[in-house]
């Protein structure tokens, strides 16, 4: 056996000591991103799209799919993500911590590498609200003093 298929099957028999599927949720901003991951080939699905036709955008693409470029895992799991919300900045941070959540749950010794790459902080940083008696949340209306 080489050890491509010796590393499949070792996560094949750790997720299916639960189930087909390891599950992992991501957030950022308004998005939510519900992702299921299983042993395969390295097929890639956004609400039941294809990956490259869901984030055409190459910096999307590359920022969703860290986890998987980072821990070499790219062509060992099938990636079925539901992504909600935001806009698709907000969707593609959202897809890559419940990628990295996934993992995790897949196969356990990959948290702390996953923790060093930072994978698995959730970014906390959301839109300020708008405040009455300015224009935005920080702009204020012109001053005039006469």
């Amino acid at each position: 056996m080489t050890d491509e298929s010796t590393a499949t099957t070792t996560a094949a028999t750790a997720i299916t000591k639960t189930s087909e599927f390891a599950w992992g949720t991501g957030r950022r901003k308004s998005s939510v991103a519900r992702v299921r991951i299983r042993p395969g080939k390295g097929l890639v699905t956004v609400n039941g799209r294809p990956f490259d036709d869901y984030f055409p955008v190459l910096q999307r693409r590359v920022h969703a799919l860290a986890p998987l470029h980072a821990m070499s895992a790219v062509t060992r799991y099938d990636v079925f993500a539901n992504v909600s919300g935001g806009g698709s900045t907000g969707q593609a941070g959202a897809l890559r911590l419940g990628i990295s959540r996934a993992l995790v749950k897949a196969e356990p010794e990959l948290s702390e590498a996953l923790r060093e790459g930072s994978f698995l902080t959730r970014d906390g940083r959301m839109v300020e609200r708008k405040k009455y008696g300015q224009r935005k949340a920080r702009r204020r209306y012109q001053f005039s003093k006469r």
